[in-house]
């Protein structure tokens, strides 16, 4: 980004979003976002250490925020088996979901939760109120632009009287075609709603589709078509299924360790093939189209991509997620006291990213027994003036 932001710029007209991501991005961990002077407390070495730009979007950003969100779902896992479900949208929706990002997403969202839960609640498949997580991503391997939606799933799910749990099968959880049938109806009457009420922005690539005649036709021809849902096995264990789902939260597009090469205006990165196998390939890209491949997928400004559902819903935490704890306690376990314990402050962020990747971010590097304290906050203008004759350092924990 910081070698061809204003070539992309010079060829492209970035929205809003995108531009604030070049920026951010282009920014991090550099003197433009100001930084903080540290010295060692037994040798006095010192460094500066850059701020960072903490944009969702930036692949070095969410390491943290990711751990952080895991450890938060481990206390609300519950002790029966989950499921991974993916749902996808047909690629021809892809133009109508690039231009109306907010729409599509929101609607794509709706119909999953409600395909979910209403084949959960009914009697000839499960007969229980579920629970799930969902997690929107927007591309594939290759960068171009795939929407879909990952969900852990509780294998089961509470009674409609909330007495007792019921049990999903234990290694299938719902008939996938069922579940791509009626997530297809539910997607498709919402858009069709969406279209009548003017809310869909039909421009360019997808000016055609403004003739209702022509948009029927769409229509149609999306109804014919087989919808795509996908169940995996249930996880190995409770613990297992957010530390998986963790590699889903807070990734972007791409990350650092998959770009192999950057040189003479190209880049060269690792790429999984589905189609093939599963195969593991290089692909090499003009920069340019690069940066328009890794934009295609900033996501409108406030959107929320991680949303719980059913028991699992914010709402329901407290209330039905603790009856089916208590419900799949084992009889002879006592249950938890009552009275909460005191909460214990929460770790600084350095004891969390020693927790959770085993750097200590506060060792000295000069001196063993070293700890680095923070001196001062820098802005930018300072440590122009500083940078010469101290070491500057970042901290690369994606």
């Amino acid at each position: 980004m910081r070698a061809h932001a204003d070539d992309y710029r010079r060829l492209h007209r970035p929205s809003v979003a995108q531009e604030a991501v070049l920026r951010h991005i282009s920014d991090c961990r550099t003197a433009a976002l100001g930084g903080h002077l540290e010295q060692c407390d037994s040798c006095e070495y010192q460094r500066i250490s850059y701020n960072s730009c903490r944009d969702r979007h930036c692949p070095k950003c969410q390491s943290t925020a990711r751990n952080e969100w895991v450890t938060q779902r481990l206390q609300r896992l519950l002790p029966v088996p989950y499921f991974h479900v993916v749902f996808t949208i047909p690629d021809r929706l892809n133009p109508l979901a690039l231009r109306n990002k907010e729409v599509v997403f929101k609607i794509l969202f709706a119909a999953v939760a409600q395909t979910l839960l209403a084949i959960g609640r009914t009697e000839k498949h499960l007969g229980a109120q579920i629970g799930f997580t969902a997690v929107l991503h927007t591309w594939g391997q290759n960068l171009l632009f795939h929407p879909h939606v990952h969900c852990v799933v509780t294998g089961g799910g509470l009674s409609a009287d909330g007495q007792r749990w019921i049990p999903s099968r234990e290694n299938y959880f719902l008939p996938v075609k069922v579940l791509g049938r009626l997530f297809r109806g539910k997607f498709l009457a919402a858009l069709e709603k969406a279209y009548r009420g003017g809310k869909v922005d039909l421009a360019g690539s997808t000016a055609h589709l403004s003739d209702p005649a022509t948009w029927r036709t769409f229509r149609d021809r999306l109804y014919q078509l087989d919808w795509i849902v996908y169940a995996k096995p249930p996880f190995g264990g409770p613990e297992h299924v957010f530390r998986y789902l963790g590699r889903y939260t807070h990734r972007t597009a791409i990350s650092n360790r998959r770009i192999v090469d950057f040189a003479n205006g190209r880049v060269t990165f690792s790429w999984r093939d589905y189609a093939d196998g599963c195969k593991r390939k290089l692909l090499t890209l003009d920069a340019i189209e690069f940066l328009r491949r890794f934009l295609l997928h900033v996501l409108p400004k406030g959107f929320v991509r991680i949303r719980h559902y059913g028991i699992c819903a914010s709402a329901n935490v407290n209330g039905k997620l603790e009856i089916a704890r208590s419900l799949l306690q084992p009889r002879n376990e006592e249950p938890p006291p009552s009275e909460e314990p005191p909460r214990a402050e929460s770790p600084a962020w350095w004891e969390r990213l020693l927790h959770q990747t085993g750097i200590d971010a506060l060792a000295c590097p000069c001196c063993p027994a070293g700890r680095m304290v923070r001196q001062r906050a820098l802005s930018p203008l300072e440590l122009a003036s500083l940078a010469n004759g101290t070491e500057p350092i970042v901290w690369d924990t994606s």
